[in-house]
């Protein structure tokens, strides 16, 4: 194109933009003259002298969670520019209760510290915090982050200032770094849900697996630096599915193996299309065939998949099951509930514990008590996607993590988990629940007892919206529940939970009991298989006749005496003591067998 002919373009181009309506300006605002009633609410930093400066201005509500990140940014950038700042406080009258109720802290460098082996990197700290009330520390991190708590000298749950003589500490260690995907299908242009994907190295081909969610085509994988081959899984993903297309990786769009090089702490997305084989246009990856009706390729491949797979080890009959725990107190009920599991089967015992909110020293000890009581155990880990409503308090974060994410949370290859709660006693051979029938449904739980009659008034399921919604139907408690998880993947109730909380989630009134409210609220979209009785008593809700045939006994809060929960484990359950006991025994007995073994090291 010559020169002449270019610079018509431009012209007409910008003709064509200055017609189109502005739709956005940037407009000066003209302040109030700063007397001396408004400098209350404006801070001004002045630069440098005899230099050039930037003006800055800025208005924020000093009681939101994005005015405490801006105050340390302002700061970070005073350092690395010169600037005039002026700051306005632009306030919300007339609040009913403070809108804000943490301290935060940003640590943000202005330029890239290296840091020498044993000297400490940038920290967070806080002082002049009150002492009174009882206060949790957390971690916000950038996305595609996944970090864990190695140290700390005491519980970062429950920190009370005023019992604590010394300086509270917390280390945090970046531990994965995500990688995250949308997949389509190039053909209906939906995401493929259930299409199953592995990442892995040239090596060891699987190391971490997942499903695409109906949701947004969204997957995620953890990750390290690194090159990393993402492929589809082996069976009907692979068999129905091939990649014909990806966006965001390091091979060629048409290679085979779709290669993704981790080289950055920012998030890794890729985008990934798919689309079925010629001749598996009719096939559903999430129906299963019937095997009568399968063809004898079909079942060479099948028969061969399995003895590949149980080739150097004998397929175990496990009992799969899942907790989660947040805090020394309920780290403590988990281990008792983990030894009356143990003590009530005899068939072999794999534990799933969510790492987000374990403490250093419940991590530390886990592998003494496997390796004492002979159990497996796994920590699972799941980033909460960004594109899902978020919530900011850390108990209903771990409510979400008990309902919204069991389609992948775990391994592909577990097919049946019961999830227990940290504060419950088990009585009877969990076995019977696994492999209770669960008549079509993708969960059971245990529905809430009638039998106490004088805590009819706090049975809100009774009343108002849930007696309309339920329909003489049972609300359903969440302490304990049995997920066939391969039926859940099946029917995508993942993804259906997900969608009805993103709904109800934006109302803050919505959802109160997160864990519990959902599924009931779903029951006609995703149905519940509801557990005899006897799989849970709760004195706050069941009479005392029904206690002698509980098979757990889970230690409810209840609302009338709110009897703390320690003292009512105590009364509730006899043998509580005894596994409390046993269990402060193996700690005592591994705490000094460490100092011993610090001693003999000071001695060297």
């Amino acid at each position: 194109i010559s020169s002449k002919n270019m610079s018509d373009l431009v012209m007409k181009v910008d003709a064509l933009l200055s017609s189109l309506p502005k739709l956005a300006s940037r407009h000066d605002i003209t302040f109030l003259r700063e007397n001396h009633s408004i400098n209350h609410s404006i801070i001004t930093i002045n630069p440098e002298e005899n230099d050039m400066f930037f003006d800055v201005i800025a208005i924020v509500d000093p009681l939101t969670r994005e005015a405490q990140k801006m105050a340390q940014l302002l700061i970070v950038l005073g350092k690395i520019i010169n600037m005039k700042i002026k700051l306005f406080m632009n306030c919300r009258g007339k609040l009913s209760e403070a809108p804000l109720k943490s301290f935060y802290r940003f640590v943000l460098e202005p330029e890239l510290v290296l840091v020498a082996d044993g000297i400490t990197g940038p920290v967070a700290t806080f002082v002049d915090i009150p002492e009174a009330p009882l206060l949790t520390l957390n971690m916000i991190t950038p996305e595609g982050w996944l970090v864990e708590t190695v140290h700390s000298n005491c519980d970062l749950d429950n920190i009370h200032l005023k019992d604590i003589e010394r300086t509270v500490t917390a280390e945090y260690e970046l531990e994965y770094l995500l990688l995250e995907g949308h997949c389509f299908d190039t053909m209906t242009e939906q995401p493929p849900r259930g299409l199953q994907f592995t990442l892995g190295t040239k090596n060891k081909p699987v190391l971490v697996d997942t499903i695409v969610m109906a949701n947004l085509g969204y997957f995620q994988l953890k990750a390290n630096p690194g090159a990393w081959i993402l492929k589809l899984r082996e069976g009907k993903s692979e068999d129905i599915y091939q990649i014909v297309g990806h966006e965001g990786t390091d091979s060629e769009p048409d290679q085979g193996d779709v290669i993704v090089v981790i080289n950055s702490f920012k998030s890794k997305i890729l985008e990934v299309q798919v689309q079925k084989k010629p001749d598996k246009i009719k096939e559903d990856i999430l129906t299963d065939k019937d095997e009568k009706k399968k063809g004898m390729w079909d079942s060479i491949k099948s028969f061969t998949r399995r003895l590949h797979k149980e080739k150097d080890k004998k397929e175990a009959d496990v009992l799969n099951i899942f907790s989660v725990a947040s805090g020394h107190l309920y780290e403590r009920f988990l281990r008792i509930m983990m030894l009356s599991v143990l003590r009530n089967t005899k068939t072999p015992v794999k534990f799933w514990f969510l790492k987000n909110y374990l403490s250093p020293t419940f991590k530390e000890v886990i592998p003494h008590m496997a390796e004492e009581y002979g159990f497996q155990y796994e920590l699972v880990q799941y980033r909460w996607p960004s594109w899902l409503h978020q919530q900011t308090e850390k108990q209903r974060i771990i409510w979400g993590y008990k309902i919204l994410f069991l389609d992948v949370l775990f391994p592909l290859a577990v097919d049946k988990i019961i999830f227990v709660d940290a504060d419950q006693i088990v009585r009877h051979d969990l076995k019977e629940l696994r492999d209770f029938d669960l008549g079509g449904a993708p969960y059971g739980y245990t529905p809430f007892c009638d039998s106490r009659t004088e805590m009819d008034g706090y049975r809100f399921w009774k009343k108002g919206y849930w007696a309309s919604h339920l329909l003489r139907r049972k609300y359903h408690i969440s302490a304990l529940y049995v997920v066939d998880l391969k039926k859940f993947r099946r029917i995508a109730a993942g993804d259906r939970l997900r969608g009805q909380y993103q709904a109800l989630s934006q109302d803050p009134n919505s959802l109160s009991n997160l864990d519990q409210d959902l599924p009931n609220n779903m029951i006609y979209q995703v149905a519940i298989k509801s557990l005899p009785q006897d799989w849970l008593w709760c004195e706050t809700w069941c009479d005392d006749d029904s206690k002698q045939r509980a098979k757990t006994i889970d230690l409810c809060n209840n609302p009338k005496t709110k009897e703390p929960k320690l003292q009512a484990a105590a009364r509730i359950v006899p043998e509580w003591v005894e596994y409390d006991t046993e269990i402060r025994r193996l700690l005592d007995h591994l705490e000094n067998k460490k100092k011993n073994a610090i001693l003999t090291h000071d001695e060297l």
